[in-house]
Parts: C-alpha cells; structure tokens; sequence
C-alpha cells in the first residue's frame, strides 16, 4: 500500500473528471476491465470507506448513481458490478477510498453467475 513517500495519484490528479459533487468525483478508470468503467473517489483522503463520515459515504453513493446513469446512456451494458476494495487482503492497492463501476455486457465471460463472488474463485458457484 501507498506509504508516507508516495504520492497519491488520486490526490495529484492528471485525468479529465467526468463527474463530481462536494464529497467525491468520478473518473475512467486508467486500466479498464470493461468499456466504461469509472471510479467513484472520495475528497478526503482516507484508505477505508467506512472511515468516512456517513454524510461522505452517501455523497459517495449518490454520484455513483449519478454516474451509472451516464454509463447506460453512453455504453448501454447489460448489467454492472460495484465494488470497493478495503485492505491489502480486500486487493486494495491504493490508499484512497474509491468505488468501482463496472459495466458488464452480455457474453463477456463464459458463465457470469456468482458475479463478485468470484473474488473468491472457489466460492463463486454455489
């Protein structure tokens, strides 16, 4: 995870924001899992979502709908997963809260059932 000597790249931002409100902003995602992935990421500068205050997390949450909105209308997926990763354990690998958008379409992978239980690959078929 980031240390004291790293600077945040979502703190120093070099990319065009596709959105924002006064708690958080929206951006395309720099490695992309799928056509329209965004990143939801919160103003404050911490490394776990529920740090934040709740007031932060519903800001948080309201641009993500704000966002999903854009998604359909630009890309029209067939469906989406959200996600946050928290913790090195959770696959974070910066530290600073932000939330995943993905848009997910129809055939993308061979069997989609389980979805993000599939961060756990012998736990997604049940």
């Amino acid at each position: 995870m980031n240390n004291e000597n790293t600077i945040c790249p979502f703190c120093h931002l070099d990319r065009e924001i596709l959105d924002q409100n006064e708690a958080a902003f929206a951006i395309f995602d720099k490695f992309p899992v799928s056509k329209g992935h965004v990143l939801i990421i919160s103003k404050t500068h911490l490394a776990d979502f529920f740090s934040l205050s709740e007031k932060e997390q519903i800001k948080c949450l309201s641009l993500l709908n704000t966002v999903r909105d854009t998604i359909q209308l630009k890309y029209q997926p067939d469906g989406f997963n959200i996600g946050i990763n928290i913790g090195k354990a959770g696959g974070q690998t910066i530290d600073h809260v932000h939330i995943h958008l993905i848009p997910r379409y129809s055939n993308d992978v061979e069997n989609p059932k389980g979805g993000v239980r599939g961060v756990i690959p012998s736990k997604k078929e049940y």
